[in-house]
């Protein structure tokens, strides 16, 4: 029995990648599904608008360190961004979507996404962060910490605040707006979708700063009602 048990092969648990699972392999498998198979579909059942790519300056477009976060409204959020600034991002998912039998987990995994625990953060996430951000990838996160479709801003997540600053990596906002559903698979039935590229923000802010920060951009960009109070660290800031 206790050979039988031995043999067994233990699921892996992706909250702990390392820096040679995104090698160049990977990257051109994220980067051909991107151009060969998100972005046509897109470009049929979408009518999207890209904006803000200039937000990008040449240093921030040749940096690794970056943490791309947006607001959360549909499945295909993570694609929406990927596709605006045209680079490999490992998203932070929650551990649910690498479970066997969630059918997305194949492809979830190959694309490089890592496992989070909402209820109990674990020292792997912030190796894993550091590992990824050694390599030519970016990380991705979306601080309301699930789906939020209607236009309102609130009990926003300060984790990707805490992973920024670990990582010393600016963060990027991206919002996402108009979205008005999935696409029907009919013709003439094209939905709408923008994404718009906010201007960076220096991890370097305070932490109450930067989520207000993150909150204006998007709420303004994705016309979104924004109810994260005005911190009194950053009243100070403008008041100088």
């Amino acid at each position: 029995m206790i050979g039988v048990v031995g043999m067994v092969k233990k699921a892996r648990n992706y909250n702990r990648r390392y820096p040679y699972e995104y090698n160049i392999f990977r990257t051109m498998f994220y980067m051909t599904f991107l151009y060969t198979v998100v972005f046509p579909f897109f470009m049929i059942f979408y009518d999207f608008k890209i904006t803000g790519r200039e937000n990008l300056s040449k240093k921030h477009r040749k940096s690794d360190k970056f943490l791309y976060t947006a607001n959360h409204v549909s499945h295909f959020d993570p694609l929406y961004v990927s596709m605006a600034v045209r680079r490999p991002i490992a998203y932070m998912a929650k551990k649910e979507l690498f479970a066997p039998e969630e059918k997305r987990s194949w492809l979830i995994k190959r694309l490089g996404a890592f496992a989070v625990d909402r209820n109990k953060p674990e020292i792997a996430t912030f190796k894993t962060v550091r590992d990824i951000l050694s390599t030519s990838w970016s990380l991705g996160v979306f601080p309301q910490g699930g789906i939020r479709p209607y236009g309102v801003l609130e009990d926003i997540k300060k984790g990707f605040v805490v992973i920024a600053k670990n990582a010393k990596a600016d963060i990027i906002p991206v919002a996402i707006s108009g979205w008005n559903g999935y696409p029907k698979l009919k013709p003439f039935t094209r939905k709408t979708v923008g994404i718009h590229i906010g201007k960076p923000i220096s991890y370097q802010l305070p932490e109450d700063v930067i989520i207000y920060e993150w909150c204006q951009q998007i709420a303004k960009l994705a016309e979104y009602e924004n109810k994260s109070p005005l911190p009194e660290s950053y009243k100070e800031k403008v008041s100088v």
